[in-house]
């Protein structure tokens, strides 16, 4: 652990691990079969990309997207690290490249899509380059259960047992039922050690708003945080395009991405986003899995996702980076109707449309929770929380009131019309509403005619729209979408329950404020030009922005104001190799020149032999000519000073033992670079 935790500082320019990773790394550097359940930017990748710089042979990591391998290969090259990825994207030229590292036995990690497992080589390939260790990314891909399935994941078992490996798989979304069919399709059923690192994301604000006027409540939501790049998620392929172009006539740069688009026109989407700051993309659900950008600032949805895991994974896109991030879900009655009804008119069994509907009903529970939203997130999930006091439900809590004679009478109002009506004609009925149709069925007769004045149109809505999500009436796709008492709601029909809602009002969508700026008001223009530096750089490399500094890098530069690059090293994110490469260029943006240091100097940079390479250095100078200035003109070569900066010799005879100091050179400054190096 000692080598991980020295690579984690000196290639990826962390200080230290983050709570969970040095456990998950541990268990990998030992070889044990791993499963990690970690959240989104807890830092699953470097669970797995240490290990396999720490370790002997090649780590093969199975992946489910292509721009998800680019995006990790290009920000390892970056740190210095040897990887490269075999995909159907490769041109000829990188696929040679890859193949020349692995035969010339450097390359350390290498990316592949579940797909190429089909094909016998890979296994013939992987044993002849010493694959050491087989790590797999988005690991719920296997679940048959879940929207991301994708089938060649079966194989990675097999691979397992072929090349007799140990196996370490990792994931943000994965329920108890995911978790068990990981174990199975993966291990065999034998149980591996697992971390269950936990699913809060606690720097993301969770909330949720009923629709009311949907596209009004996404551009209020997008103008209060302009300029930062967001992610509209929309349950249809035209309600992309009409949404974006919204957008863009608000001002804002928008693109839509659906499975309908042309490949390439999907790919330019992708790159635009992971390159320019500030774009908001609105999407099916299509978009997203691949996409490695750490500073998506918010996630909106403008129509209600399949379940709570879709919608876990889908927030979990924003904040990477850690910093504060925003989400907002919009919900309706037609949103619950329309789940329901996929779900009732698909072709799955009855066993999996059950589980279908409580998938739903747990989100529904989410979208009408009654307090904090993060405790009944997590408690999905299996675990407890106090309250977060960063959702809409801790900002603002929920008006509650005993609903049970309201929805008694609602539900009286559906059996006495022989549940063949819709939340509408039932709301007519119960506020005494005598329109032609319910005098037609005469339904102006009924008991329930009138019972309901006491409460508005709109606050009846509520009201079906609350037993809807708490599954006391299904709309039933055989009779148009009418509304059908459950069994859930027999008790309260028969008063053996009582049931409390809601006081609904329909708050703006931009009622909370955007997150505040990411620096002092005194550092923002600061900031920009850093921004505008690390741009520059992306554009001139084609490589998204992040993989020269993520946001927080920029954001640490900019609250620190380093100016050296010794004091550059030591900002998160900033390892050996990144300093080499950009340090001068964004040391030049705060001082207005850039520090030039000798390579064997640039190897301590941050390091505490820095500082004794300068002291040895400036010795060395005064005693170039002797004591006394009269002397032969003697130094020593940088590199040597380097060596005496890291090795730090105790006597004469060792200092003499490092390459490039004579006899005669130990005679000059041998007493004085030993005096150095004690008060160092």
């Amino acid at each position: 652990m000692d080598r991980a935790a020295s690579l984690l500082h000196s290639v990826f320019g962390f200080p230290d691990f983050r709570p969970g990773q040095a456990e998950i790394v541990q268990a990998v550097l030992e070889g044990r079969n791993t499963l990690a359940i970690m959240p989104t930017g807890g830092g699953k990748s470097l669970c797995f990309q240490l290990p396999a710089l720490c370790r002997d042979g090649v780590t093969v990591v199975i992946s489910p997207l292509i721009a998800l391998m680019r995006d990790q290969v290009r920000a390892l090259k970056a740190a210095g690290v040897e990887a490269g990825a075999l995909t159907s994207g490769n041109t000829d030229e990188e696929t040679e490249e890859v193949f020349a590292a692995l035969d010339e036995g450097r390359l350390k990690l290498l990316y592949m899509a579940p797909e190429r497992l089909a094909s016998p080589a890979t296994a013939t390939l992987l044993r002849r380059v010493g694959c050491s260790l087989i790590a797999v990314d988005e690991a719920h891909c296997v679940s048959q259960w879940g929207h991301d399935f994708r089938p060649d994941y079966l194989r990675i078992g097999e691979l397992r047992r072929s090349l007799r490996v140990p196996l370490a798989a990792f994931t943000a979304t994965a329920d108890e039922e995911t978790r068990a069919e990981i174990v199975t399709r993966l291990f065999d059923g034998e149980a591996p050690s697992t971390f269950l690192r936990g699913f809060d994301r606690p720097n993301i604000h969770l909330a949720f708003a009923v629709k009311s006027t949907p596209r009004d409540q996404i551009l209020r939501f997008a103008a209060a945080r302009k300029g930062q790049s967001g992610i509209v998620y929309c349950g249809t392929r035209a309600k992309t395009e009409v949404l974006a172009q919204a957008l863009r006539e608000a001002g804002h740069p928008s693109v839509a991405y659906h499975g309908g688009m042309e490949a390439e026109a999907r790919r330019q989407v992708e790159i635009r986003f992971q390159r320019e700051d500030g774009l908001i993309v609105v999407a099916t659900v299509a978009f997203g899995m691949g996409i490695d950008k750490p500073d998506i600032r918010w996630v909106a949805h403008a129509d209600l996702p399949k379940s709570i895991e879709g919608y876990y994974q889908e927030i979990g896109r924003a904040g990477r980076d850690g910093s504060p991030a925003e989400t907002l879900t919009l919900y309706g009655p037609d949103d619950i109707r329309l789940r329901r009804s996929q779900i009732d008119e698909g072709a799955a069994p009855p066993d999996r449309k059950a589980a279908d509907h409580a998938r739903l009903n747990a989100l529904l529970g989410l979208a009408e929770a009654l307090k904090c939203r993060r405790q009944v997130l997590l408690g999905y999930f299996g675990e407890t929380a106090e309250p977060c006091g960063n959702c809409d439900l801790c900002d603002r809590p929920a008006q509650l009131f005993d609903a049970t004679e309201a929805v008694r009478k609602a539900l009286s109002a559906i059996l006495r019309t022989g549940e063949y009506f819709g939340a509408g004609h039932l709301i007519d009925i119960l506020t005494g509403n005598a329109t032609a149709k319910v005098r037609e069925r005469g339904h102006d007769q009924l008991p329930t005619y009138a019972v309901g004045r006491d409460l508005s149109k709109a606050a009846w809505g509520a009201v079906f729209r609350q037993m809807m999500g708490q599954d006391l009436v299904r709309p039933d796709p055989e009779r148009h979408g009418a509304l059908r008492m459950t069994e859930a709601a027999r008790p309260i029909l028969r008063g053996e329950a009582q049931v409390t809602l809601r006081r609904d009002t329909v708050s703006s969508a931009s009622e909370k404020p955007a997150v505040r700026s990411q620096v002092a008001d005194e550092d923002v223009g600061l900031l920009s030009l850093l921004k505008a530096k690390r741009r520059a750089l992306a554009e001139a490399q084609n490589v998204p922005a992040y993989v020269v500094f993520p946001d927080r890098t920029l954001i640490e530069i900019a609250e620190k104001k380093p100016t050296s690059l010794d004091e550059m090293a030591g900002i998160t994110g900033i390892g050996a190799k990144k300093l080499e490469s950009y340090g001068a260029a964004f040391l030049e943006v705060l001082t207005g020149a850039s520090e030039i240091l000798h390579p064997a100097r640039m190897r301590l940079a941050g390091r505490p032999e820095g500082a004794l390479f300068d002291r040895l250095a400036e010795v060395q100078l005064e005693l170039s000519r002797g004591e006394d200035g009269t002397g032969k003109y003697l130094s020593c070569t940088h590199s040597t000073l380097r060596q005496i900066a890291e090795r730090r010799p105790s006597t004469l005879s060792e200092l003499q033992e490092i390459q490039g100091m004579g006899e005669l050179k130990v005679d000059r400054f041998g007493a004085a670079f030993l005096a150095v190096l004690r008060e160092g």
